[in-house]
């Protein structure tokens, strides 16, 4: 188990900016960051980070929490691995304390799939680089397509011997399960024995973003017309290859960095390419183009170049994928490589200053690209030219922007010789197509959507109003709990004349004591579980230490409170998205009015607690029996509740 002094030093080192930045593309405004959601699909970005407060808030999906707990979020870590993780970005040492047995059991299916991935990886990389067999066929292989050591240790290539079961009799012996090695697709289970799924083949892993192995690419070394050439892993909890893009792990700072991505098809595109000293390129690893991969390169670049080798009939088959990554909002670029070379091919041959200089030379617009490709053959047939304007304009009403719609219809009316005219009303044609096709489905689904009519309306509403101010404690707390206010002590009591008067005094307290005094005073306990939890844990590190540091409480939040207290804390962020300051509107900082947000917030939970015991008390009125001392005690507490009245300068209402 990680030592708690390693953990507070992986806390006190990391900034959340620079650890989410390896994920997202982030730009800054004003003191923060912003970006696009890494877990929604979204055009225009809702994703902040706070290098003040250290931590970030998805208001699209809700998300946020601190670093570690992004980690864990987007990467499917769990604690103890988002720790390493940050640990090894830092060059932290990491001490330990030996695991008990019940921690040991503790690990959970996915962690243990991503156990046995990662083993096999070591396992195909040893084998490749130790064993006679490795270095004979797979070294050789590798070293035959110009991969050098260091690209071999960069992408952690491999090789599974011919044994039938060597990978899994060696995981079996190192005490990993059967069960897993079945469910990562390593091993096919049969009944008399098992045996290696990629048994004789060169090993490519496939790592997400965060560089965790979620599975395998094996290419056979063999002519054996019967076997695939690749071989992927099966889909599995943990590998989903419609939504991951091979070298992505390796390709993500540069493309950020670059602010462009290159698409190719296969692994050794790849390497070949980092090897010419280009990195910012992935791969689809030889699977139809899908928007979930494409929204994965958006989260990095808004600037994608697709590579495609000279054959045109593959081409045309391929071109399909570039609409997809248009509806995404992205700016897309083609190019092509003279016939008989490929993106792997080309950069073998070529310097790393011829390949920059071609690529920079041939990546046309997406545009131009389709023109040249298929003009030749329609430029003496109306018809075929007609059908490829069409698909052209089809492309362009993929296009979310207005303003680049518009610039590709004039590009689009210059190369193809038609007026403008007749491109726009095609393309408002196929645009009120979409959208009619768009809203009948959004009737269906409505249709489809059963909505249950709420049989109590009137609780129902109670139980927003407690929610609501119930947040507004927790959120007091952890923005102002520690500044030192005025407040007026109220006290209740009976004048002379037997009547119950409020009275107030001024007196210095620390916010979160007020209200821990007032909520004592009252006996009262916030209803909703994770508020009091939260409430709790709050007071108790507030009561230990003599200032709040709010990195400090952040640093030991309980994973389960993480999502509601960055809510909270990134509320205000709000204000940044929508940049209300760039249109004049000047909300009013919440430090101007703390006094008052706490008096407030204290005495409409005290409304709202006595309305509770008046409704509780009318219900046992009854016809025929005395209900003198109900009657007395409701009358009691609607004094009360007009006391509170005035005191909130409100009228009297009920909840």
């Amino acid at each position: 188990m990680i030592s708690q002094a390693t953990i507070d030093t992986v806390f006190e080192t990391a900034r959340v900016e620079e650890v989410i930045g390896d994920f997202v593309n982030l730009k800054r405004a004003g003191s923060n960051f912003k970006g696009l959601s890494p877990f929604s699909d979204e055009r225009s970005p809702s994703f902040m980070v706070s290098p003040a407060k250290g931590i970030w808030k998805d208001f699209s999906s809700g998300k946020g929490g601190n670093a570690v707990a992004f980690l864990i979020e987007h990467s499917h870590f769990t604690y103890p691995e988002a720790i390493r993780y940050l640990a090894n970005k830092y060059n932290i040492e990491i001490e330990e304390t030996e695991l008990t047995d019940a921690e040991k059991a503790n690990t959970d299916l996915r962690e243990s799939m991503y156990l046995v991935s990662e083993f096999a990886k070591e396992y195909y990389h040893k084998t490749l680089l130790k064993s006679e067999e490795g270095k004979a066929i797979g070294l050789s292989y590798f070293k035959e397509r110009g991969f050098t050591p260091e690209t071999i240790e960069k992408f952690s290539l491999g090789y599974s011997p011919e044994t039938w079961d060597a990978l899994t009799k060696e995981a079996l012996g190192k005490g990993y399960k059967l069960e897993f090695l079945e469910s990562t697709g390593l091993t096919i289970a049969r009944e008399d024995r098992p045996f290696d799924r990629f048994k004789g083949r060169v090993m490519f892993p496939i790592q997400s973003m965060s560089g965790r192995v979620l599975g395998f690419g094996g290419r056979i070394l063999t002519n054996d017309k019967k076997a695939a050439k690749y071989l992927n892993s099966p889909e599995s909890d943990i590998y989903h290859k419609s939504k991951v893009l091979y070298g992505i792990f390796q390709a993500k700072q540069a493309i950020a960095k670059l602010n462009n991505c290159y698409l190719v098809e296969g692994y050794t595109d790849v390497i070949q390419f980092h090897q010419a000293g280009i990195q910012n390129v992935v791969a689809s690893s030889g699977t139809a183009l899908t928007p979930d991969q494409i929204r994965l390169v958006n989260r990095l670049t808004k600037n994608i170049t697709v590579l495609f080798d000279g054959d045109a009939a593959g081409l045309r088959a391929s071109i399909r994928g570039i609409d997809l990554i248009l509806e995404e909002g992205m700016n897309v670029k083609i190019c092509t490589f003279p016939d008989g070379e490929d993106p792997d091919s080309f950069a073998k041959n070529n310097s790393h200053e011829a390949l920059v200089a071609y690529l920079e030379a041939n990546s046309k617009d997406f545009i131009q690209f389709k023109a040249s490709l298929l003009m030749d053959e329609a430029k003496n047939d109306p018809i075929k030219k007609a059908d490829l304007i069409r698909d052209m304009v089809f492309s362009i009403s993929k296009i979310p922007d207005r303003i680049q719609r518009e610039i590709y219809i004039q590009e689009c009316s210059r190369i193809m010789d038609i007026s403008e005219q007749v491109l726009v009303s095609t393309l408002a044609q196929l645009k009120q197509k979409g959208e009619i096709e768009e809203t009948k489905k959004h009737q269906k689904e409505q249709k489809a959507f059963q909505v249950v009519k709420n049989e109590n309306p009137a609780a129902m509403e109670k139980v927003d109003i407690l929610y609501r101010l119930e947040r507004k404690i927790i959120e007091i707390l952890l923005l102002y709990g520690d500044k030192t206010e005025a407040f007026e002590d109220t006290f209740m009591r009976t004048n002379p004349d037997g009547e119950i008067e409020m009275v107030t005094e001024m007196k210095e307290y620390k916010v979160f004591q007020k209200i821990y005094l007032s909520l004592q005073e009252d006996e009262v306990e916030l209803a909703n579980p994770l508020f009091r939890a939260i409430f709790n844990d709050l007071i108790h590190f507030y009561l230990q230490n003599d200032s709040f540091n709010l990195e400090q409480y952040l640093m030991h939040l309980q994973p389960e409170f993480a999502q509601e207290v960055t809510d909270v804390l990134m509320e205000e962020e709000r204000l940044v998205m929508h940049n209300w300051e760039g249109q004049n509107i000047f909300p009013k900082s919440k430090t101007d009015t703390i006094v008052q947000n706490v008096s407030e917030t204290i005495l409409t939970l005290r409304w709202y607690l006595v309305g509770g015991i008046i409704e509780s008390l009318k219900s046992t009125i009854a016809p025929d029996v005395d209900n003198t001392e109900s009657m007395t005690l409701i009358q009691d507490y609607n004094s009360l509740i007009l006391a509170f009245s005035k005191k909130l300068g409100r009228v009297m209402s009920r909840f």
